[in-house]
């Protein structure tokens, strides 16, 4: 029904508008009696085959949905009724900004892609701790955290550190989102001697709570092997808890759009299936280069349960979807579990 009915409709509209109306359609109609319920019984697959342990946590199922969508954690109890095993929520930074000028979301419908220079925008930390207080405990929250892009770079540390320090007693897990690119001085953030020091500051802040938060480096696809090789002695000195491969691409060779839609959208992230093979190179040599020594959370151009099987194969431990969400409706998250259940 959402490929013939609703996506059509959805996508005569703005993509950041209709954005923003799913939304408000997502939290009314779980207003509605046995509409809840209704969706659970579609979308959610109970299995404990399904169920993943990995940094210290346990998974419902290895699907999850990933930072961007639900920025402001207004909807995750909501959508934790779709079937994901996890929601990351993010980019959070500590204080509220708008992000860049509109337009700034572009759907690829040829490719099954989307371009986006967002720039982080969101509430705020303090908004996002005030929607993480009403957690219903239906699934695993991860906290996707950045800085403010008027920082100074002397103060990215501080930035990041605000935000785990106030997120650390309502997510489960957090990301160091430093590979976006749609932020400024988006090299400082892609600098081994940097990532070193902010790793290890947060680690730091880590310590000195009761209990430890994992914590995750979320990279670029577009990394060579060198570059990927400095990860790996990253996660190795730093004794990060994983890593999430990938964010969106600045490439946009191979494309169906035309060069002229390309030049009328300008910068931005590319996600969805043009990214998918990137991403999932990636995955397979982070995962042999380090002899599969941390868990990798496999995101980009997943669009179908084979999609998923094949980051999970190059060495995968938990997907995320997306792009895949939006093309493909709630029905994938499903399909991706069953597939994930008929492989065993």
């Amino acid at each position: 029904m959402y490929k013939l009915l609703l996506r059509p409709l959805f996508f005569s509209f703005d993509p950041e508008k209709i954005h923003h109306f799913t939304f408000s359609l997502i939290k009314f109609s779980s207003k509605i009696p046995g509409l809840t319920s209704l969706f659970r019984s579609l979308y959610v697959v109970n299995d404990k085959k399904l169920e993943r342990q990995l940094f210290g946590l346990t998974f419902k199922n290895p699907v999850g949905l990933a930072a961007g969508f639900d920025k402001n954690a207004v909807l995750y109890n909501e959508l934790a009724d779709f079937g994901f095993g996890f929601i990351e929520i993010g980019t959070v930074t500590p204080k509220a900004q708008a992000g860049n000028p509109k337009k700034r979301l572009f759907r690829l419908k040829d490719d099954q892609g989307i371009i986006n220079r967002m720039g982080f925008n969101n509430e705020g930390l303090e908004a996002a701790i005030t929607q993480l207080k009403k957690n219903k405990g239906k699934l695993i929250i991860g906290g996707n955290i950045g800085k403010n892009t008027q920082t100074k770079p002397e103060n990215y540390t501080k930035d990041y550190l605000k935000c785990f320090n106030a997120l650390h007693p309502f997510v489960d897990y957090f990301v160091l989102n430093v590979s976006c690119p749609n932020v400024g001085s988006h090299a400082k953030l892609n600098d081994k001697d940097y990532l070193e020091e902010l790793i290890s500051s947060v680690q730091k802040a880590n310590s000195s709570f009761e209990t430890q938060k994992p914590i995750l480096l979320k990279i670029a696809p577009d990394l060579n092997d060198l570059q990927l090789d400095e990860i790996v002695e990253l996660v190795s000195e730093t004794k990060l808890d994983g890593v999430i491969a990938s964010n969106t691409s600045t490439d946009r060779k191979g494309l169906k759009a035309s060069d002229k839609i390309l030049e009328d959208i300008g910068n931005g992230g590319l996600s969805g299936q043009p990214i998918k093979e990137k991403s999932t190179r990636v995955i397979k040599y982070l995962s042999e280069k380090s002899d599969k020594a941390f868990p990798i959370i496999g995101v980009g151009g997943i669009h179908s349960a084979e999609d998923a099987l094949e980051k999970i194969d190059a060495g995968a431990d938990l997907v995320q979807v997306y792009t895949g969400f939006i093309y493909e409706g709630p029905s994938l998250v499903k399909k991706i579990n069953k597939a994930i259940l008929n492989k065993k």
